[in-house]
């Protein structure tokens, strides 16, 4: 085989490999109590290590890459590579040093504490 047929496999085995990877909305479920606003997102098959949680300006951006290694050709192929992306608004009162995340069985879970004075607190009445 001469040198640019070569070249020209390997450029287009290299672009195969680097194919787009599908992005999708996790499924998401978010529940809020005096303390702190939980939410729950569903990435299955994402590991730890390729989930990104970033907090800035009012924004919370997750995101998770689902990575699937196969061996031989596939005939038949429904769960593949995937990109998991979603992004919320935060209210300010939310105490980001104490962000909390989990990840487990798919499920990643974030706690979102409020800060002291976004809590609600009771007033108590005093009589004259």
């Amino acid at each position: 085989m001469n040198e640019q047929k070569e070249l020209a496999l390997k450029q287009e085995n290299l672009s195969e490999r680097n194919r787009q990877i599908p992005t999708v909305a996790p499924v998401v479920d978010i529940l809020e109590n005096d303390d702190e606003i939980l939410l729950f997102a569903d990435m299955p098959g994402v590991s730890r290590e390729d989930i990104t949680v970033n907090i800035e300006n009012g924004r919370l951006a997750l995101s998770g890459v689902r990575k699937m290694s196969t061996a031989g050709a596939a005939s038949w192929e429904e769960f593949g590579e995937v990109e998991y992306r979603r992004v919320f608004s935060v209210p300010q009162t939310i105490n980001i040093g104490k962000v909390g995340a989990e990840l487990k069985e798919g499920v990643l879970r974030l706690r979102l504490p409020k800060a002291e004075a976004a809590k609600p607190r009771q007033i108590e009445i005093k009589a004259s």
